[in-house]
Parts: structure tokens; C-alpha cells; sequence
């Protein structure tokens, strides 16, 4: 069966040149690549070589004009059921843009938020050889049992969370860091105190810091 593509906004390395890294960023529920590019200028000093590219998600959100979902949330269908799900649409997606840069896995980092954020921690622990890390903001695992699948990779991942997020409460993230680090992977987290279901500025500059590292 036909694999369903997806695309969305790109953003070229600052530098000028050809791309040495790439960052994926993956969106969250009811919202659009176009949003999510926006983080993008905010690195470009510390990635100069790196090229960013937003895919919109692959299926439309109800409600949400322009608006897009990983997978839906009604339908009775589980979180892990539908990571699984957009997860061989996500793949085929990378698999065209590293072959679109000419860049390895070892060169990739991918950057979720909420539902994107699910779907960085399903696609990046599984797919070999391992990538050079995930970024996760406001988000979750959506298949802690998967985790002790002995074909799991463990890429380097950061957690970040508003600790008065009221869409993906704090427990959640404490959950994933437990899980995440009890499986053996090497997490790095923050917490922003009094933000809710957003970004900020201290995590803005702690994922920048993480990407330049693990990107080279």
C-alpha cells in the first residue's frame, strides 16, 4: 500500500551552504509545520550548517482550520496505536530528506512538540543506526512498553516541560523520564516553572545548546 507523503516549510542553513546536519520538527495536534518552522531563526546562530524542515502532519485536524494531526484523538484508538500508525508516514518522510541532503542518520536530530513530541520518541528509538538526538517539548512517550524492545536505539534526548502545562500534565513527564531512563537511555530535562503548554525563551536556548552539541 502507498504510503501517504507529507511536506511543509523549509528552512535553508544560514551559512549559505550546503546542509551538514538537519532538524526535523514535528508538530503537535491541531497545529501546522509553518508554526513549528518558527523556531528555526531561533537556532540558526548555533546551527549555521543545519537545514530545518517542518512537515505538516498527515491528516487534517477537525476544528482546526489549517490545522493538522499525527493521529486523532477520538476513535477510541490508543496514543501507542497511533504513533504506530503516522509512524511509516514519518519515516519515509525522513528517509527523503536525508536522501535529499545527501546527509547520514548520524546527522539528524528531530524536535517535537506534544503530539510531535510522541511521534520524535516512536520514529527516533527506532530507527538504526542511531540518530544524533531528540528534542522533546511538552510531549509524552506514547509506547513506554516498546522500550524494552532489544531493537530499540538510544539516541540522546532532552525532555522539557512547563510545569503548569493543563494539556500534558507534569506527571507525564515524569513518567517519560523515569521510563526513558530506566531503559538505559541518556535524557537531559527541564522544567520551566509557571508555563503552561508552550515554549519559552530558557527552552529555546537549552535546546539550542543540546542540538549544537549532538549535531557537531
Amino acid at each position: 500500500m502507498a504510503t501517504t507523503a507529507i511536506d511543509g516549510p523549509r528552512v535553508a542553513p544560514a551559512s549559505g551552504t550546503a546542509a551538514l546536519s538537519l532538524v526535523i520538527l514535528l508538530h503537535g495536534y491541531g497545529s501546522n509545520g509553518a508554526d513549528l518552522i518558527g523556531l528555526a531563526p531561533h537556532w540558526a546562530t548555533a546551527l549555521p550548517h543545519t537545514a530545518f524542515v517542518a512537515p505538516n502532519a498527515p491528516q487534517p485536524c477537525p476544528g482546526a482550520p489549517d490545522g493538522y494531526q499525527w493521529w486523532a484523538l477520538t476513535g477510541g484508538r490508543s496514543r501507542a496505536e497511533g504513533a504506530a500508525a503516522a509512524a511509516p508516514v514519518l519515516n519515509a518522510f525522513i528517509d527523503a530528506e536525508l536522501d535529499r541532503h545527501g546527509l547520514t542518520q548520524a546527522q539528524l536530530a528531530l524536535v517535537g512538540f506534544s503530539q510531535g513530541t510522541m511521534m520524535a520518541l516512536q520514529v527516533g528509538t527506532r530507527r538504526q543506526p542511531v540518530l544524533a538526538g531528540i528534542v522533546g517539548y511538552s510531549g509524552r512517550l506514547a509506547d513506554e512498553a516498546a522500550l524494552a524492545d532489544p531493537e530499540t536505539a538510544r539516541p540522546p534526548i532532552l525532555l522539557i516541560h512547563g510545569d503548569a502545562d493543563p494539556m500534558i500534565p507534569i506527571a507525564a513527564f515524569h513518567q517519560t523520564l523515569a521510563a526513558l531512563e530506566w531503559n538505559g537511555f541518556a535524557v537531559e530535562s527541564h522544567l520551566s516553572r509557571g508555563l503552561g503548554h508552550s515554549i519559552d525563551m530558557a527552552g529555546l536556548q537549552l535546546g539550542a545548546r543540546f542540538l549544537a552539541r549532538v549535531l557537531g
